[in-house]
C-alpha cells in the first residue's frame, strides 16, 4: 500500500503546471484581444481623422460663403464649420482692439482681435492678423468698455474675408487670460466681448485673409497667417498593438510549445 501511494505522489506537480498553462492561456488570450481591439479601434479613428484632413482642406479651398447668422449660432461646432471660408460685411470698431499673444511664422508677437459690426447688427471678431512685440502695445490698446450700441456710430463698410475658428476659451499654455489686466493668451471672444462689455457677440471669430486691413486701420496687421496642421499618428499606434498582439501570440505558442515538452520529459 505504501508503495502505490509513493508512485501517485508525482501527479500533483503536474497538475499544478496544468493549471499554471491554462491561466497563462487565458491571460494571453485576453491581452490578445486587448490589443486588437485597440489596433482595430486606431484604424477607425485615422479612417476620422482622414476624412476630417480631407472636409478641412474642401472648406479651406471653396469659394466663400455668408458667415453664419445668429440663428445658426448655437449650431456652429469644430466638426461642421472651423476652417469654412466666410465672408461679411460691416464695419470695425477700432477702439475695441485687443492684442492677443502669439508666436507666428513671423516671430513673437500678437494677434489684432478687432470687433466688427455686421448688417444684422451683430459683433463677430476679426482676426485682423499679426503683429511684431516691438512698441507699446498696453498704451495703443487699452482696455476700453463699449457705449451702449457700439455698432451705432458709422464707420467705413468693408467687406472681409477670411477662414472662422471657433472660440478658445481658459488661456494658453500654463498661462489663463487676464481680463483686468489687459493680458490674453487665447482667442476667447467670449471673454474678451464680455471684458469690453460687448453684447450679440459671436462664438466664433475670423481670421482674415491677406491684406485685408482697410486703409484707414491705425495699424496694419499681417494676416493669412493660419497654420491648419492636424497629428495623424493613428497607423503607427493602430501597427504598435497589433504588433504586441502578435508578440503575446508568439509567447503564448512558445511557452506551450517548450512547456509541454517539459511536461513529457
Amino acid at each position: 500500500m505504501q508503495a502505490g501511494h509513493d508512485q501517485a505522489a508525482p501527479a500533483a506537480p503536474q497538475t499544478r503546471s496544468a493549471l499554471a498553462r491554462r491561466l497563462l492561456a487565458v491571460l494571453a488570450l485576453l491581452l490578445v484581444v486587448l490589443f486588437a481591439g485597440l489596433g482595430t479601434w486606431q484604424v477607425i479613428r485615422l479612417q476620422w481623422k482622414l476624412d476630417l484632413i480631407a472636409r478641412v482642406d474642401a472648406r479651406v479651398h471653396a469659394a466663400p460663403v455668408a458667415a453664419p447668422p445668429a440663428a445658426q449660432w448655437a449650431a456652429v461646432s469644430k466638426d461642421t464649420h472651423e476652417y469654412r471660408r466666410v465672408q461679411l460685411s460691416g464695419h470695425y470698431l477700432y477702439a475695441y482692439t485687443t492684442p492677443v499673444q502669439a508666436l507666428s511664422e513671423l516671430g513673437a508677437g500678437f494677434w489684432l482681435l478687432t470687433p466688427f459690426c455686421t448688417a444684422e447688427g451683430h459683433i463677430v471678431f476679426i482676426n485682423r492678423g499679426f503683429i511684431p512685440a516691438a512698441g507699446n502695445r498696453a498704451g495703443r490698446y487699452p482696455a476700453q468698455r463699449a457705449a451702449a450700441d457700439p455698432c451705432a456710430a458709422p464707420g467705413e463698410t468693408v467687406t472681409v474675408t477670411g477662414l472662422l475658428r471657433i472660440n478658445e476659451p481658459g488661456g494658453g499654455f500654463l498661462r489663463e487670460n487676464d481680463p483686468a489686466g489687459n493680458r490674453w493668451y487665447s482667442r476667447d471672444v467670449a471673454a474678451i466681448g464680455a471684458a469690453r462689455g460687448l453684447a450679440r457677440v459671436a462664438p466664433f471669430f475670423v481670421d482674415a485673409a491677406r491684406d485685408q486691413d482697410p486703409k484707414g486701420a491705425p495699424e496694419r496687421a499681417v494676416g493669412g497667417l493660419t497654420v491648419i496642421s492636424f497629428q495623424n499618428n493613428h497607423l503607427v499606434y493602430a501597427l504598435t498593438w497589433y504588433a504586441l498582439a502578435l508578440m503575446v501570440l508568439g509567447a503564448w505558442w512558445w511557452v506551450g510549445r517548450h512547456g509541454a515538452r517539459h511536461t513529457d520529459d
